[in-house]
């Protein structure tokens, strides 16, 4: 069965990037803190990095982001989603125009301009059908940004949230929640290493 699960690393604070992200600067200042465990050598690290990765059908992520990780300084062969760990999943946009031009063109990119929940059907349907070319269930991963995986929360699409709690309190940033609406989370597992602490909960409400 393919879920939809939001997976995000945050600050002690609740934020997902320090102050004045732009597309040369993605996580604002600081923000860097927060993806520490996805480079670390920590054993449990990276299980969970590959765990998460290997199980990605196809990915959902916000314009904002795309800009970021399609710029000159984003991703490459040594730090993207899923670098050194798996295979390229399929990527949908969230976006009110397509971009003229792509730099990363090595990737399978769908940019859906009809809203959030038809992103998410479309790495649904994409998802599925990955999963039954391998033969073991395969889910969409919300990555972000903060933004995308706050509205996909309220509008109650997300079945999964699955935080990396980093040992840093930026301050100001990007919050992840906006307080928009209250949930129900059932935990399911705390794993903690020395650069962040991982949850994973079911999203009830």
């Amino acid at each position: 069965m393919t879920r939809i699960i939001a997976d995000i690393s945050v600050s002690v604070d609740g934020l997902v990037t320090g102050p004045d992200p732009d597309p040369d600067n993605g996580l604002g200042t600081g923000g860097e803190a927060l993806h520490t465990w996805a480079f670390s050598d920590d054993p449990d690290d990276r299980r969970i990095l590959r765990e998460a990765t290997a199980g990605s059908g196809a990915v959902v992520l916000g314009r904002r982001l795309f800009d970021v990780v399609d710029g000159p300084k984003g991703w490459n062969d040594d730090s993207g989603y899923g670098a050194r760990e798996v295979g390229k999943p399929a990527f949908v946009v969230v976006t009110s125009s397509p971009p003229k031009s792509l730099r990363l063109t090595g990737l399978d990119w769908t940019f859906v301009t009809t809203g959030l929940a038809d992103a998410v059907t479309a790495a649904r349907e994409r998802a599925e059908a990955a999963s039954a070319g391998s033969g073991k269930d395969l889910d969409v991963v919300l990555m972000g940004g903060g933004l995308t995986i706050g509205s996909a929360l309220n509008a109650g699409l997300i079945d999964v949230l699955s935080l990396h709690i980093a040992p840093v309190v930026l301050g100001t940033g990007t919050p992840l929640f906006t307080g928009e609406a209250p949930h129900t989370l059932v935990q399911r597992s705390v794993t903690s290493t020395s650069t962040a602490t991982h949850l994973i909960y079911d999203v009830v409400t």
